[in-house]
């Protein structure tokens, strides 16, 4: 395949992490940023070119990724289109409507045949370009925007520079995409940053109570140590449909709250049996048809036995299909949360169990 000349403007986790993904293909990669210290650690970081200027990073680039905050993407987006008459311009905001009809309004006509507009979904709580890696975009859905002005063929460039760094593209258009990250995305932050402070607050009656906190609300509250600043930014330019989505939150966990009051105990265990089904299934991988089994596998915390165990699987020949770590509140300990297919659940459980693990299995 042909190397590209990538340019990168903004070098936080997404912009580092895409600079990071285009160098180990083999492109070369430019980087700006208006903050000149995330551009050294950018540089020092994935390896990339640091540029002084905008014109600079653009200047001969085949392919430019805007990854700044949603307030200034639309006006980069066509100043790359401007000075760079030869470059395909994407961006990678998490709001795309917007987005786009500003990048419409801003640019001059004849450039907009090359804007395409992108959201690669990958990402965490954390900001900045200390935390990039390649990985944050392997095996992701990277959406890509069809937009009214982009000519077919950019498009096309788009989707086939995006699968060659090991992402998924998916073509959709804008307003669908921001209806449905409301729900998967921009929710679940609101959800989370909202139950943080339902407990802090509730907490200045009862000092102890954070120090109740299990895993559970430590994965529900991990959202909550987001950017606050890029989190205003995505929620507000997405207004309309995260409000409907709150809106149908609310309903959900207002008919939850009938049920419990009401005792009916039936419709409570139905509902959490087909919340259960559904996450069980979201893990799944295309290729895993027979189903999921979580195992829970409690484990010390200490150097070495996470190795251990992901070592026991992978002689066992039992693949991973999803991984998450519950850290104990009192220190010492903590609880892995296996996911395997159904078919290699009981072959996990007998090689963990030779190891001296203690799988128990959840489904």
């Amino acid at each position: 395949m042909t190397s590209e000349r990538v340019a990168v403007v903004g070098t936080g986790l997404i912009g580092t992490s895409i600079a990071m993904a285009a160098l180990r293909v083999g492109d070369a990669v430019r980087g700006f940023d208006v903050d000149a210290e995330a551009l050294r650690r950018a540089t020092e970081r994935s390896g990339l070119t640091p540029a002084p200027s905008l014109e600079e990073c653009v200047r001969g680039a085949t392919l430019v990724f805007v990854c700044t905050p949603i307030p200034a993407l639309a006006r980069l987006a066509a100043s790359a289109l401007s000075m760079e008459p030869g470059a395909v311009v994407s961006d990678v905001g998490s709001v795309k409507t917007r987005v786009i009809d500003e990048v419409e309004a801003a640019a001059d006509p004849g450039d907009l045949g090359r804007f395409v507009g992108g959201h690669p979904m990958g990402g965490s709580e954390r900001s900045g370009p200390d935390g990039a890696s390649p990985a944050v975009v392997d095996g992701i859905v990277w959406v890509v925007c069809d937009t009214r002005r982009a000519d077919p063929w950019v498009v096309e460039r788009l989707e086939t520079w995006v699968a060659r760094v090991g992402a998924s593209p998916v073509r959709m258009d804008a307003e669908r995409h921001d209806r449905l990250v409301a729900v998967v995305s921009h929710l679940p932050q609101v959800a989370s940053t909202a139950l943080m402070g339902l407990a802090t607050t509730e907490e200045a009656g009862e000092p102890e109570m954070l120090l109740l906190a299990a895993g559970g609300f430590r994965d529900l509250t991990r959202l909550a140590a987001s950017s606050p600043h890029l989190w205003s930014d995505i929620l507000l330019a997405n207004r309309a449909a995260i409000a409907g989505a709150l809106e149908r939150y609310a309903e959900r966990l207002l008919a939850l709250r009938e049920m419990i009051v009401a005792e009916r105990a039936n419709d409570v265990e139905q509902a959490f049996t087909e919340a259960k089904e559904a996450r069980l299934a979201l893990a799944a991988k295309p290729q895993v048809k027979a189903g999921l089994a979580v195992l829970q596998v409690p484990i010390p915390d200490r150097p070495g036995v996470l190795a251990d165990l992901t070592t026991t699987l992978g002689l066992a020949e039992v693949n991973i299909e999803d991984l998450q770590i519950v850290h104990s509140p009192e220190g010492g300990r903590g609880t892995v949360h296996l996911t395997v297919a159904v078919d290699a659940a009981e072959a996990a459980e007998r090689a963990l169990r030779e190891r001296w693990f203690e799988p128990l299995r959840l489904g």
